[in-house]
């Protein structure tokens, strides 16, 4: 019998987090109902031997986290597959959940998941507040996936890095309707993760744009992906948001900061490789 679900974790020198990350899933290992695929782009440190201490399956495969998804879903024997990044802690509440509706007599193609960042102070906290504008917007990105589903539209574009996220919802959207946001949180954990990082992490990202550009144009959705006005106004008041707006005018203030410094590194990295 399969399992339902296939997580699937690419990783690179993730020793801090994989046990982490892999914990949520120790019973319904033992149940059989789930699997855990850690896909590792030939890490340095000791994430492989903690991965095979945990009794999950483990690969060695590079060179970015497309190929890696790609892989670790193509090993994947479950009903759904499941994809997350080695800092990320999904609730014990949250996969009840998705077990339930993959489950279910009508489920999901597809499923989105709110995503909690923790960190320290004030500015991780205005990245979560920001966070929470996206949820199931053209700037969110699905992580559970019918596997058939999967496998139909060929899986992650392993010739983009950083948009392959969003190059994946296009695709899924364009063959099915049926997808939801999930009741529940994915801890997204980011207390090592300082402005210098984030940053740093951001320009990486940035530089790559242009080949999500090429292959998709300069269309509606994204406009709305990449364009400022969106991106710095309108996801923070459509559909009743401007409300949590009122309610938290510190947190926007310094989200809307922190949002102008990493739009200026956009900026640079962009006009850079024009």
């Amino acid at each position: 019998m399969h399992p339902t679900l296939s997580v699937i974790i690419p990783t690179k020198n993730e020793q801090d987090n994989i046990a982490n990350c892999c914990a949520p899933f120790a019973e319904a290992l033992e149940k059989g109902i789930c699997e855990v695929i850690v896909v590792d782009n030939f890490s340095t440190d000791s994430t492989l031997e903690l991965a095979a201490s945990l009794g999950v399956q483990f690969y060695s495969i590079g060179p970015e986290r497309s190929t890696q998804r790609n892989y670790g879903a193509s090993q994947a024997i479950g009903q759904y597959l499941l994809f997350l990044d080695a800092d990320m802690i999904l609730q014990k509440e949250t996969l009840e959940e998705l077990l339930q509706r993959c489950n279910s007599q009508n489920p999901p193609d597809a499923m989105y998941i709110r995503e909690y960042r923790v960190g320290k102070g004030l500015k991780a906290k205005a990245r979560n507040f920001e966070r929470s504008f996206y949820d199931a917007t053209c700037i969110d990105g699905l992580r559970l996936f019918k596997r058939k589903l999967f496998m139909q539209i060929g899986g992650y574009d392993e010739a983009l890095t950083g948009t392959e996220d969003w190059d994946i919802d296009r695709r899924v959207l364009a063959v099915t309707k049926n997808v939801a946001l999930s009741n529940g949180l994915l801890i997204h954990n980011e207390k090592l993760l300082s402005t210098k990082k984030l940053l740093e992490k951001k320009a990486y990202y940035a530089s790559k744009i242009s080949d999500y550009q090429k292959k998709w144009g300069n269309d509606k959705i994204t406009r709305k992906q990449l364009g400022l006005w969106y991106r710095f106004v309108w996801v923070f008041l459509e559909k009743g948001k401007w409300l949590k707006v009122i309610r938290h005018p510190i947190l926007f203030t310094v989200m809307m900061l922190e949002r102008i410094r990493i739009g200026a590194v956009y900026l640079k990295v962009r006009n850079s490789y024009k």
